[in-house]
């Protein structure tokens, strides 16, 4: 498994990570099936784990099934909606707060690797107090480094604040706009980059939508599709999707989620192969996004 710097952070990430959104979907009484999805991403090398307080069980999870390895694991959370019964205001400095003190009781541990703000807008961003909430909780030893999690206009003024350790935005083929809006500020600043939807949902080359969240990228997908035959393009469409993710060097790691062992093995399976798009596959799918982009005013998908 390819490892790598995340950014100015330091901290060894695998090209490959895994989102625990779907973990969290499982009960607490299901701890052996995510702790075998879990162990067998741990044990094939991938090291990057990422959760959330709003991922319902999933913190709880991780706690009950992986703290006797938790120092092989980087464990980022995110922080700042209300959730799980607490009363309060969200993106308030307490709200931060408390959330972090949540997260680390679920996650039984007493440190984590980084917290995110999880997708909050412009306007609480320039008020400052949940920024400051992430610094007094980096103080006190509680995470070693802060980032922001979302998309347009909030993560370009995270991106150009330099306040953040790290930057999670959605970037895949069909929803190419931190391409050119976001990675290069944020590299430049040593930010590390966190890829989220690198599979847009299993869009390209799918049927249908499997649900109305993800119908903005099955159109999209059909959309660049219907400009002709993608030559050089991977025969399995997830294996596509993902090459086209980590083909951008701006990228450190991607984030796949999961509750199955047998998807976890497929996808470990595409990271160990490595198997890279050529280069003119890559840039004939920017070529597309571009020219469609500003055709109809695309922008990252939320």
């Amino acid at each position: 498994m390819d490892i790598r710097p995340l950014g100015r952070t330091g901290l060894p990430v695998s090209r490959l990570g895994v989102g625990l959104a779907e973990i969290g979907g499982l009960e607490l009484v299901e701890a052996r099936q995510a702790a075998e999805v879990l162990n067998l991403a741990l044990d094939s090398g991938v090291t990057f784990f990422d959760t959330s307080a709003c991922y319902d069980n999933s913190e709880a999870l991780i706690g009950k099934t992986m703290t006797h390895r938790r120092a092989e694991l980087v464990l980022a959370t995110k922080a700042g909606p209300v959730v799980g019964g607490y009363q309060g205001e969200e993106w308030t400095a307490q709200t931060v707060l408390d959330s972090i003190d949540r997260s680390l009781m679920r996650l039984r541990t007493d440190y984590l690797d980084l917290v995110q703000l999880h997708s909050c807008d412009v306007e609480v961003l320039e008020k400052g107090e949940v920024i400051l909430a992430l610094q007094e909780a980096q103080r006190a030893g509680k995470t070693r480094f802060i980032g922001y999690s979302g998309d347009n206009e909030g993560a370009l003024w995270a991106v150009k604040s330099g306040l953040f350790d790290t930057l999670q935005t959605s970037y895949n083929l069909v929803d190419q706009g931190a391409r050119r809006d976001l990675f290069g500020i944020a590299e430049a600043g040593g930010m590390g980059i966190i890829v989220k939807r690198p599979i847009a949902n299993g869009a390209w080359g799918a049927a249908a939508s499997p649900s109305r969240y993800a119908d903005g990228y099955f159109r999209r997908a059909e959309m660049m599709r219907g400009l002709g035959t993608l030559h050089g393009a991977h025969q399995d469409r997830i294996a596509l999707a993902l090459g086209f993710a980590l083909a951008h060097e701006a990228v450190d790691t991607a984030i796949v989620g999961t509750r199955s062992a047998a998807h976890m093995r497929a996808n470990i399976a595409w990271a160990e192969s490595s198997p890279l798009l050529p280069a003119e596959t890559v840039t004939e799918l920017q070529k597309r996004f571009d020219v469609l982009a500003a055709e109809h005013a695309w922008r990252q998908l939320t």
